[in-house]
């Protein structure tokens, strides 16, 4: 039975005064994927960068409520945000390379949190980028940019930098929102494995895509969660009439 690693509590959430998030209660579940479906705009994304406090960097932004990782409140001022980073680690809905080369974008993380060790650094890298089923296409071209990637092979290489320094919990907004079909069955294999070893919490606005890859799916709806449970109740016997009208594509 997988346990609790993230719980949240009575959380809001506001930029100025725009009430965004709305009285959150919901827990995700360790080990497994979570899909945060809904309309744009409606509170899936400040939600996600919520957790790993990338809201932070917005002087308008402030929360009420809690949210706990582990047992611990992320927003104690105890909390090491760099740390927490490192834990739950985010991937973009556009790639994000670093204009270098492909070895030195997986290590980036590592260099940053202080390891030196180049033989050490070569291990992460490859095992990262195998993790990331990225290796066999770039292992002959490691030290040639990433930015010359495809846009699927980009966004792999952005999971495996994240996976590098061993998070926990692995966010993800729309990570497929800009991938062609062939490259967005590669990262929802990608995502069937690294649930093994890592809890995933992804925002998609494919309803299929939800389906396919989640366990458990909380539809939001106006900075509030509608309905939240396992996937195939909330697809096949939706409780509420707003999540049913959604996800029949009457609205959204």
């Amino acid at each position: 039975m997988s346990k609790d690693i993230i719980e949240v509590n009575n959380l809001n959430t506001y930029f100025d005064d725009h009430h965004v998030l709305k009285n959150i209660n919901t827990s995700i579940k360790s080990n497994s994927v979570t899909a945060l479906i809904g309309p744009s705009g409606c509170g899936k994304s400040t939600f996600l960068r919520t957790i790993n406090r990338m809201n932070d960097l917005i002087p308008s932004f402030r929360k009420e409520g809690e949210i706990y990782y582990d047992g611990k409140e992320l927003y104690d001022p105890s909390v090491d945000v760099v740390d927490l980073r490192q834990k739950i680690g985010m991937v973009f809905q556009k790639a994000n390379p670093f204009p270098k080369s492909i070895r030195d974008n997986v290590a980036y993380g590592l260099k940053i949190h202080g390891e030196d060790d180049e033989s050490k650094i070569d291990k992460i890298v490859e095992k990262s980028l195998k993790a990331a089923a990225l290796w066999d296409e770039v292992e002959h071209k490691i030290d040639e940019s990433a930015l010359g990637l495809s846009g699927g092979q980009q966004q792999r290489l952005c999971i495996a930098r994240t996976i590098a320094v061993q998070p926990d919990v692995i966010l993800m907004d729309e990570p497929c929102s800009a991938l062609d079909p062939i490259s967005t069955t590669k990262i929802e294999d990608l995502i069937h494995e690294l649930k093994k070893n890592y809890t995933i919490i992804i925002v998609t606005h494919n309803m299929q895509q939800a389906t396919r890859v989640s366990k458990y799916t909380s539809f939001f709806l106006n900075g509030e969660i509608i309905e939240s449970g396992l996937t195939d109740d909330i697809f096949l016997h939706p409780s509420q009439e707003e999540t049913e009208n959604y996800i029949t594509g009457r609205f959204g």
